[in-house]
């Protein structure tokens, strides 16, 4: 019977599908354990948090497939896994819905400050300080989004039925074949809110830094939802402190890429302290139906590369391996 480990928690209705397929061991939980304990009798990998190395992948003899529970898989050492004959699979789009509704949320709350909203009521303040909650509209102002795949297109319509006007940049797609296309400086000088959309890569890795800040308008919104590290963290605080920005949210942290459980555990640039900045614990896809979407198409691909299929959502070609 193939060994299934699952690295976080995962909706109940997919754990019970991957007991369908083999017997699942869980690293989390009352009975987690390690997986050092058992790399070499595992099968397959579904991977939500934490991270699979290419010492992970080499250790492990039976190894077929790590599926992620989600679009991104700088997680993943999908490269070693394809010399290894490992299957890296993602699940793109099926946590679409969710992300777009979690931009407006930061966004929106970030335009009406309801974090301080919030606590000054909690705190029984009830009109003391209301010329402080004074927020702003959307209608009327400009909306650069920095990607434009999946999530970034169809952030745009939502953005326009708001009264935004939306402009965009993204290396793949050809100038002049969307009137909104611009390049990255003029989106900059351009947008009231700038929403991120990008995978992390090394052409991405701090993309918007010191100098991107500077070129931005005075007063801008800043969103990410795409990746820890896209973003320089202590150039984007040094901006909320100086009042470059209004205000920032983000889903992700950089720390997520040394420790996706707890990324606290590692030093972070004065982000509690910063009260222009709403950050949440990359939970931007986590909602019910997102679960059940994204957990059934990482169990599928699993059950198809179980069955000597390949999978739906590869992102890596694997060589050639013979499993006994």
């Amino acid at each position: 019977m193939p060994l299934i480990y699952v690295t976080s928690p995962i909706h109940p209705r997919v754990l019970a599908g991957l007991a369908d397929l083999g017997e699942v061991r869980l690293g989390y939980g009352a009975n987690a354990v390690s997986y050092d304990e058992i790399h070499n009798q595992v099968d397959a990998v579904f991977l939500r948090g934490g991270h699979v190395s290419a010492e992970m992948i080499a250790a492990s003899p039976k190894l077929r497939i790590v599926a992620r529970h989600g679009a991104g898989y700088d997680n993943v050492d999908y490269q070693a896994a394809a010399q290894h004959g490992v299957w890296v699979t993602n699940t793109p789009g099926a946590n679409q819905r969710s992300v777009i509704e979690h931009v407006f949320a930061l966004l929106l709350s970030l335009c009406r400050k309801l974090p301080m909203a919030s606590e000054q009521t909690r705190n029984r303040n009830w009109a003391q300080d209301r010329l402080a909650l004074t927020g702003i509209e959307l209608e009327g102002r400009t909306l650069g989004l920095v990607g434009f795949g999946n999530i970034g297109a169809s952030v745009a319509p939502v953005a326009e039925a708001f009264g935004l006007k939306v402009i965009f940049t993204d290396p793949a797609i050809t100038p002049g074949t969307d009137p909104r296309w611009v390049d990255l400086d003029t989106l900059l000088a351009t947008a009231d809110v700038i929403s991120l959309h990008v995978p992390l890569l090394p052409t991405t890795r701090n993309l918007i830094g010191a100098k991107q800040f500077a070129r931005m308008k005075d007063g801008a919104l800043l969103i990410n939802t795409s990746r820890g590290g896209v973003v320089d963290e202590q150039a984007m605080v040094a901006a909320l402190n100086s009042g470059k920005l209004a205000g920032a949210g983000v889903d992700v942290l950089d720390a997520e890429n040394l420790d996706m459980i707890n990324p606290f555990n590692h030093p972070t640039p004065a982000i509690a302290e910063t009260p222009n900045l709403i950050v949440t614990a990359h939970v931007a896809g986590q909602t019910d139906e997102s679960l059940m979407r994204v957990g059934m198409s990482a169990l599928q691909a699993i059950a198809a590369v179980l069955q000597g299929q390949a999978p739906a959502h590869p992102v890596n070609q694997p060589v050639a391996k013979s499993f006994d």
